[in-house]
């Protein structure tokens, strides 16, 4: 899928203490202003880091600005993806190789300001998992960006219980064990702090810049609000039932196995019209039938929720016995 380069030469063997992981797609005149001001940011630090920079595919010749870059800094790191892939995609791909305690995400159109980086990073040593910027002042239509992009914040706070203002802000600090413990698909990059509160990690937000867009296209549009809406029911699942999955798939057949009574009732009950009701001589086998659906279908859906249950709690205890087994062979 993709094609990585090494660790870079020359700066030792130790990890770094944060590394930066920017999406890239298109962004070939944003490229180096964004790589100066990342540079000045974190050189400001006095803090050792590295640079990512995963390429999504792009089409715009940015791929060669970005080799150049890289031969003269020593800390920044490349990632090339054969295709377009998404940006949940290019975040997973540097979350994999990254090695910094803290782990900074933003994107690369310079909308965000690699300055508020260390303020962000200060956050998580006053003793936060993740720290979420906040576009207050956000430069973007009103139309198109910023009223679909406040319902969106409104419905995601209210569903995943993460009470941020600005869930699609991609400047975020997180500790490493936060990233390291997601499993991203899809477009979950925008519930990346709602999946942070499924893991139990204490999250903050931060006022941060947003600048105009100098150049290049935004890769945003409305048809992405299905697809925010698709994985927002997804991640209620994995927050809130992932542990027990048996929960939800009850919760949901619950109610057909409440109804089925009152449809076999219909099969074997006629009501009068002046309220007063009597037995049938002759089954009315539509209410019957509609019974056994219900039932048949509300099992069905229980008994998935059990196999979910089993599949857990196996893949946890043969997890727990290779870990045991590595530890004993290593005695």
């Amino acid at each position: 899928m993709s094609r990585r380069q090494p660790p870079p030469a020359g700066v030792g063997n130790t990890d770094p203490e944060i590394s930066v992981v920017v999406p890239i797609y298109n962004e070939r005149d944003n490229l180096e202003p964004l790589h100066d001001a990342l540079r000045w940011a974190l050189q400001a630090q006095a803090r050792s880091y590295e640079i990512i920079f995963v390429d999504d595919g792009s089409k715009d010749g940015g791929r060669d600005v970005m080799r150049v870059l890289a031969a003269s800094d020593p800390h920044l790191r490349l990632v090339f993806f054969r295709r377009n892939y998404g940006q949940t995609a290019a975040m997973a791909a540097g979350f994999r190789i990254c090695r910094g305690r803290i782990v900074v995400t933003m994107d690369g159109d310079l909308q965000n300001d690699p300055a508020d980086i260390g303020r962000l990073v200060e956050r998580l040593d006053a003793g936060f998992d993740v720290v979420c910027g906040w576009r207050r002042k956000r430069q973007d239509r009103m139309a198109t960006r910023l009223l679909p992009s406040r319902l969106a914040n409104l419905l995601i706070a209210r569903v995943t219980g993460a009470r941020i203002h600005d869930t699609g802000c991609s400047l975020k600090a997180y500790r490493s064990w936060v990233v390291r413990s997601l499993h991203l698909y899809s477009d979950m990059h925008r519930f990346m702090a709602a999946l942070g509160v499924g893991l139990g990690a204490r999250i903050t937000e931060l006022p941060v810049r947003h600048h105009p867009r100098r150049a290049g296209k935004s890769k945003y549009g409305l048809g992405r609000i299905f697809r925010v809406l698709a994985d927002l029911i997804g991640i209620k699942m994995l927050i809130q039932f992932a542990a027990h999955p048996i929960r939800w798939f009850t919760l949901l057949s619950l109610p057909l196995f409440l109804l089925a009574p009152f449809m076999f009732l219909l099969g074997f009950v006629k009501l009068r019209g002046d309220g007063s009701w009597e037995w049938f001589g002759d089954t009315d086998m539509g209410g019957v039938a509609a019974g056994s659906v219900a039932v048949l279908f509300a099992a069905n859906v229980f008994l998935l929720g059990f196999l979910a249950e089993l599949q857990i709690k196996v893949s946890r205890f043969f997890r727990q016995r290779i870990s045991v087994t590595a530890r004993e062979a290593s005695l």
